[in-house]
């Protein structure tokens, strides 16, 4: 290990390096990544990686799991959380039933509870290559909620169904009546566990005499001790993360300081670059070890394989997202649904066409043990490896090259007419600035008379700007400050909830600026 840790290094400098240049040539970096490891595998002398499957799980999907559901709008989720369930759920199993069968009937050797089991690891998309290729585009903020939803929870049922797969390839049987009730409990219990994990933490870091730095240090255990404690009463580490996750984003104003909370965003969002640039490389450069472990099958029938799933999965997500279309027109004149309109075709399309695979299939694909309980092979593991990695890198190369493409030349409508980014940010900036004077005047109106720094806050808020020159500021004016400023946190909170339709990411904009406001307070 430590005779490599030189080429570790190098490997993350390399990370950067590519994805400034996908960055540069507005390529998604899960493309360039995968292809460099590709390239770097066939380097004479180059180590390689391995990962032991029993870790896979534990190092790499509870953290980004817990920032997703972090960055994640609890509303746009509740909003769209039919279509999100459908396409988390529904289509996750039709997707990876598909699959069994074709598997079962078309690849040599390939039994329905391994075609289940493929199904499992290659159904779910994956939400990194899609946000990386989306940033170069504009889409309707309904699709990117909707895709950000989706891959949150279709990781959970995927990986389910992958679970149950496991067991039937082990054992033999698979009885139905025994899987409800293990199914139930790793829902119910994979919610519940997450969110009281989530409670336990929420109360640590409220009660406890941390500071940011033990804040942060408890944060990167969160999800870990979520995933873990799950996982050792048989239920769903992913649904725990994600649940727990959700609790504590929306609870983070209340238990975490100022300072906490910006230091937090940027020690996790460099983490989950780190994770996500070392996950789409490993893909690559495991290829020759995942070739090297075929037997009784070649190369070029190998590859066909991989490329009938591919197409598999393709139609199947194409077919549900008309599908899902369809059935919410028809469902519109039975129960309320958040928007009755019909989308036409192409926003259909282009949610069907965003179907790469990535971090999620090659971790579950390499958690494959490699002997069974009796210490035979497990059977069919590096053809399954192969066609995860044929089907990862098809769809990151078909799909994600041709999406922003796609996306330009259908000129997608946009359903849901809001304001422009930045006149909505203005006009919220102004009704907080009318909040924040209106709450001085009536609960400081004595201090106002007799604080000049008061004063002087009280005209730049009657400028609609937020800012102050803090020179000289008493510690009375402070106070009062900083209980103006957590009065406008409760107003932003009251604001989001009240507009269904306003964007939550301006209104974390606009708690990160006061967040920062707060901070400035510490060098007075």
């Amino acid at each position: 290990m430590l005779e490599h840790f030189p080429f570790y290094l190098t490997l993350i400098v390399a990370i950067v390096l590519l994805i400034m240049l996908a960055n540069k040539i507005k390529v998604a970096y899960p493309v360039l990544l995968v292809l460099a490891g590709l390239t770097i595998s066939f380097i004479p002398g180059i180590p390689t990686i391995h990962i032991d499957p029993e870790l896979i799980f534990i190092i790499f999907l509870p953290p980004l799991l817990y920032e997703a559901a972090w960055t994640i709008s609890w509303k746009e989720l509740w909003r769209w959380r039919r279509i999100v369930s459908s396409f988390a759920f529904l289509v996750v199993f039709l997707t990876a039933m598909s699959v069994a069968f074709v598997a079962n009937h078309f690849i040599p050797g390939f039994s329905l509870a391994l075609g289940f089991l493929l199904g499992g690891i290659v159904s779910p998309p994956d939400a990194v290559s899609a946000s990386a290729i989306l940033k170069f585009v504009k889409v309707p903020k309904r699709m990117s909620s909707i895709l950000e939803g989706e891959s949150l929870l279709n990781d959970a049922s995927s990986l389910i169904i992958f679970r149950f797969a496991l067991i039937a390839v082990a054992t033999g049987q698979f009885i139905w009546h025994e899987a409800a009730l293990s199914f139930s409990w790793m829902l119910l219990g994979g919610v519940g566990i997450g969110l009281l994990v989530g409670w336990l933490f929420m109360k640590a870091h409220k009660y406890l005499p941390t500071d940011a730095n033990m804040d942060i240090a408890l944060s990167l255990v969160t999800p870990y001790m979520m995933y873990i404690t799950a996982e050792e009463v048989h239920s769903s580490g992913v649904l725990a993360v994600v649940s727990g996750g959700l609790f504590l984003s929306n609870k983070r104003h209340l238990f975490l300081s100022s300072t906490s909370r910006l230091r937090g965003v940027n020690v996790w969002e460099s983490l989950c670059f780190i994770l996500n640039g070392l996950v789409f490389i490993i893909i690559g450069l495991d290829l020759p070890e995942i070739t090297a472990g075929l037997e009784g099958v070649s190369i070029s029938s190998a590859i066909d394989y991989g490329v009938l799933i591919t197409l598999v999965l393709i139609l199947g997500r194409l077919l549900s997202a008309y599908g899902a279309v369809i059935v919410t027109l028809i469902a519109r004149y039975f129960i309320t649904v958040a928007d009755s309109r019909n989308p036409g075709y192409k926003v259909p399309f282009v949610l069907g066409w965003t179907g790469m695979r990535g971090v999620v299939s090659l971790a579950a694909a390499l958690s494959i043990p490699v002997h069974l309980s009796d210490g035979s092979a497990f059977p069919q593991r590096n053809l399954i490896l192969f066609i995860t990695f044929i089907v990862i890198l098809l769809t990151l190369l078909l799909q994600g090259l041709t999406l922003p493409y796609i996306i330009r030349k259908v000129n997608m409508p946009d359903l849901d007419p809001t304001l422009p980014e930045e006149e909505a940010y203005n006009l919220i900036r102004k009704q907080l600035a009318e909040h924040a004077l209106q709450h001085l005047k009536t609960n400081y109106s004595e201090q106002l008379n007799n604080q000049p720094v008061l004063q002087q806050m009280a005209r730049k808020w009657e400028d609609s700007s937020l800012s102050a020159n803090y020179t000289d500021m008493v510690v009375e004016c402070k106070t009062i400050y900083l209980d103006i400023l957590n009065q406008q946190r409760q107003w932003l909170i009251n604001k989001n909830k009240e507009e269904k339709t306003l964007d939550e990411d301006i209104i974390r904009k606009h708690f990160r600026y006061l967040d920062l406001e707060e901070e400035k307070l510490g060098f007075i």
